[in-house]
């Protein structure tokens, strides 16, 4: 049996934390850039729209994260499509945390007093030049804390692909368990990493809450 030092244990790690990051920061960007499609759609005058972006929210967020990722990585399968565990991952996460992020952002958009919207309806703005001028940079500020906090949502929420078979943080601290028989040193520093990543955004997200909320009281 090969010995691993912790430091041996610490460096293969390392390499999987990266993945846990690049899979993260996928999942932010383009679940952020679906999200904001899905806002515009709950939040438009076409009854449909409204409708179509209602139903994916609710099928997301109404069913296991654990369950989408089984169904895209095997059921396109199903299809005689060979999806690599990566790319199911990135497409599973991406889906599901647009549909949080739209209703996080529909939240801070209906915050937005009325008023806003009925001053740009006279200066005969359409919705689009409404949102862009008017209601999205005010939103904005409203959404930055609630939005990172998510964010860290979204670090911990990686290591369920590890179900499917992608070698993200937790699922290297098994495979490393398993070569090494030492699980508390393993998963001790896997937490330390994931408390490495999440701790700052969760602070930072806190300290934009305060930040808001005196300048509200203001």
């Amino acid at each position: 049996m090969i010995a691993f030092t912790t430091w041996d244990i610490v460096r293969n790690l390392m390499l999987a934390w990266r993945w846990t990051i690049v899979l993260t920061l996928v999942t932010f960007v383009l679940g952020g850039a679906l999200g904001l499609i899905i806002l515009f759609m709950r939040t438009s005058r076409r009854n449909w729209l409204r409708q179509v972006a209602r139903l994916y929210i609710e099928l997301f967020q109404g069913t296991p994260l654990l369950m989408q990722l089984f169904l895209v990585f095997f059921g396109i399968a199903l299809f005689g499509v060979e999806v690599p565990a990566w790319l199911a991952a990135g497409l599973a996460l991406t889906c599901w945390s647009a549909s949080y992020l739209a209703e996080i952002w529909r939240g801070c958009v209906e915050a937005i007093p009325k008023g806003q919207w009925e001053a740009s309806s006279v200066l005969a703005m359409g919705y689009f030049q409404q949102m862009r001028y008017i209601v999205l940079p005010q939103a904005f500020r409203i959404a930055i804390a609630p939005t990172v906090g998510f964010g860290v949502q979204i670090i911990k929420s990686t290591a369920v692909t590890s179900i499917i078979g992608f070698v993200e943080l937790s699922k290297a601290g098994t495979v490393i368990t398993n070569a090494t028989f030492r699980p508390f040193t393993v998963f001790a520093i896997v937490g330390v990493f994931y408390f490495v990543l999440c701790w700052p955004l969760s602070k930072y997200s806190q300290s934009l809450e305060r930040k808001y909320h005196a300048a509200h009281r203001h």
